[in-house]
């Protein structure tokens, strides 16, 4: 239930329900009091004091419609006491402060009494005279002379009529009384259904701002506090997400700079050796000071490529480099990095093929310089750990319903099952040795980030001592025209 509706609905009971008790709790008691006094208000006796008001209502407005000339006229009088009448009633006529005409029964004081109640507009328009009751009305004149002029219009009624006042006070009272009662009941019943939720949701905040993330937030209450406390439950989940990323690359950078810290001090020191060396006379000959000079000279260049490398990582990490993005013929691509690579593979007494088993051509979308990288990195590697006196590299395209499979395999000394996983986390090397091995250690790595920039997967397969198999999987799209 919302909130609207739920006002509406405890306004309504506020309203009708007081009405309905004080209904069922007057009845009782009328009932109650008829059995024990034998008194009872008599139904005839209110109809008639309703008629007699009724009655004096519309002599009164007969009167306010007749000129003075008319009422100087003795038939005025006459027509007065016709319809007075009717209700056994009686008038008394003032002018200019005197009395015209009065009944025998009524005095001065009588008279003096009735104006000053209609001037303080009393509800209770009754009056004892000679220990008879009356209701009476006053009518004021403005006469065409200037002068002014009173009617007083009285009605005998049975003084039994007076409990009927009574009884409508009490019920006034009563009604009062509940309505309270029934406003109280219905405002804790809805501060229940509203307040209690949001104590809880306070309650759950507090928590959050004093750091504890893990509370979780219960959907209670009306439909707009549920909306409420179901924001405020997401805001908590994507806060502790938030958190725990940050933790996890504040993890990260410690672990970044303490393995970039072990990488860059071997061949630091090994440059710092062969300058004392030079420093020290130890490289005696020109031939052996060239070749001291050349060792400096591989360190220096190994660091330089490990800082482009953590460079390019970071700026990946951090989605700092765009992406150039174009309809490129996934064959002819591999074509071209294999004729790229081949002259320094053969160096190394290693051979790399291209074994197509594509139907027709295919085309992905691609960074060609982004992509290049990822697969000088993955043929860095083969080459870097190649055990084999002849080592081979093989290039297979194939497909399938959605996607373009490019898996490198060589047939080096293969990975064992339980580092496979491990090889894409930055400065992970199968070899325990860290400081034997060339490279930053962040080509995999930096190869894994370029490859879910392009939506795509890239994981590895483990041959045994045949080889290593990297396998990446690209989105394809149709051959046809790329606008």
């Amino acid at each position: 239930m919302n909130i609207k509706k739920r006002f509406i609905i405890s306004n309504t009971i506020i309203v009708v329900v007081p009405i309905v008790i004080t209904v069922i709790i007057m009845s009782s008691l009328f009932f109650i009091y008829s059995n024990i006094t034998g008194d009872s208000i008599e139904y005839d006796e209110i109809k008639r004091r309703m008629y007699i008001q009724s009655q004096l209502v519309t002599i009164s407005n007969n009167i306010l419609k007749q000129s003075d000339e008319t009422m100087k006229n003795c038939e005025f009088e006459n027509d007065l006491s016709q319809q007075l009448s009717r209700i056994n009633g009686d008038f008394v006529i003032i002018k200019s402060n005197k009395i015209i005409y009065k009944p025998e029964y009524v005095n001065k004081i009588d008279i003096e009494k009735c104006i000053e109640m209609s001037k303080e507009n009393n509800i209770n328009n009754n009056i004892i005279i000679n220990n008879s009751s009356y209701v009476f009305k006053t009518i004021e004149l403005n006469l065409k002379d200037k002068s002014t002029g009173v009617i007083i219009l009285l009605a005998p009624i049975k003084e039994e009529i007076n409990l009927f006042n009574k009884f409508i006070i009490i019920t006034i009272f009563v009604f009062i009384i509940i309505f309270i009662i029934t406003n109280i009941v219905m405002s804790y019943i809805l501060s229940k259904s509203i307040i209690k939720p949001i104590k809880v949701l306070k309650k759950a905040t507090s928590e959050i701002r004093n750091g504890n993330l893990n509370c979780t937030i219960a959907e209670e209450g009306d439909e707009e506090v549920k909306e409420l406390c179901r924001d405020f439950e997401a805001m908590r989940v994507q806060l502790k997400d938030s958190t725990m990323v940050k933790m996890k690359y504040d993890d990260n950078r410690k672990g970044l700079i303490s393995s970039i810290s072990h990488d860059l001090r071997t061949p630091i020191t090994s440059i710092k050796g062969y300058v004392e060396g030079i420093l020290d006379g130890v490289a005696n000959t020109p031939e052996k000071k060239e070749r001291y000079l050349r060792t400096i000279y591989s360190k220096a260049e190994h660091v330089d490529h490990m800082i482009d490398d953590l460079l390019l990582y970071s700026k990946l990490d951090l989605k700092q480099i765009p992406f150039n993005f174009e309809k490129v013929d996934i064959v002819e691509y591999f074509n071209y990095c294999v004729s790229e690579i081949e002259p320094e593979l053969i160096k190394d007494n290693i051979k790399i093929n291209l074994n197509n088993e594509l139907n027709t051509d295919k085309f992905v979308m691609m960074d060609r310089e982004r992509m290049r990288r990822v697969v000088l990195n993955i043929i860095g590697n083969s080459r870097k750990y190649m055990d084999k006196p002849q080592g081979k590299i093989v290039i297979n395209l194939r497909e399938t319903n959605f996607s373009i499979i490019i898996d490198i395999r060589d047939n080096g000394p293969g990975i064992d099952n339980d580092d496979i996983n491990k090889i894409f986390h930055r400065f992970y090397r199968t070899d325990a040795a860290r400081s034997g091995a060339k490279g930053s250690g962040l080509g995999l790595v930096i190869a894994k980030e370029i490859v879910e920039g392009h939506n795509g997967r890239i994981w590895a397969i483990n041959h045994s001592n045949k080889g290593t198999s990297i396998v990446i999987s690209l989105g394809k799209i149709k051959n046809l025209n790329f606008n």
